[in-house]
């Protein structure tokens, strides 16, 4: 993985978000961010489809499990093969374990042949606070009527361990099948597991 740059690209927010945790059911918090080409992007934007937001720190080994083996970008493609707006976050703060800049990010997804549909610089932590992100990796799911619909670990291996994942239930792949469906989420919150998000102070 491409070690974090110390610069940082400017966040835009819409307005300022609730503190408190986003909830199951409710409308998801609207954000406005920058990504890695220096374009914005806004989760009201995405109306209408569902997107997938991963909070994402190359420098730490439970997101290493999932992008050296390839997993991440397995998931990626499906979801973009469906029409899915796969968001990867970067919350970590300057001078912190998983900063990165817009270069950075740009030679991080060639690199690791990543497929989301933008890598988002959230430097100074105001979205991934408004989300309540603790972890790296931790997922949300965000229906096409802009509902949270999943929120927690990527899958129910709790491990860096790679040899893992063949026999973890991954909870994203399985929330997105069954929106697909037309079902509802059947596990909608689970404890994400991780790194924790190296925000500002």
């Amino acid at each position: 993985m491409i070690r974090a740059a110390s610069a940082f690209v400017a966040l835009s927010l819409l307005s300022a978000p609730a503190l408190a945790d986003p909830v199951i059911g409710a409308p998801a918090q609207n954000f406005a961010l920058t990504d890695s080409n220096g374009r914005n992007h806004r989760l009201s934007d995405y109306k209408g489809k569902t997107v997938v937001l991963e909070w994402n720190n190359p420098g730490c080994p439970f997101v290493q499990k999932h992008y050296s083996s390839g997993n991440m970008q397995k998931l990626q493609a499906a979801a973009r093969a469906d029409g899915i707006v796969w968001l990867t976050i970067n919350s970590g703060a300057p001078g912190k374990q998983g900063h990165i800049d817009g270069a950075g990010a740009n030679a991080l997804v060639k690199e690791g042949k990543a497929n989301p549909a933008a890598y988002l610089l959230d430097p100074k932590g105001v979205v991934g606070k408004a989300y309540a992100a603790t972890t790296t990796p931790e997922m949300f799911i965000v229906d096409p009527a802009g509902t949270l619909v999943y929120k927690g670990g990527i899958d129910d291996k709790p491990t860096a361990n790679v040899g893992d994942i063949a026999s973890a239930r991954n909870h994203v792949t399985v929330a997105l099948a069954e929106l697909k469906a037309g079902k509802p989420v059947s596990v909608a919150e689970t404890r994400s597991y991780g790194c924790s998000v190296k925000y500002p102070g």
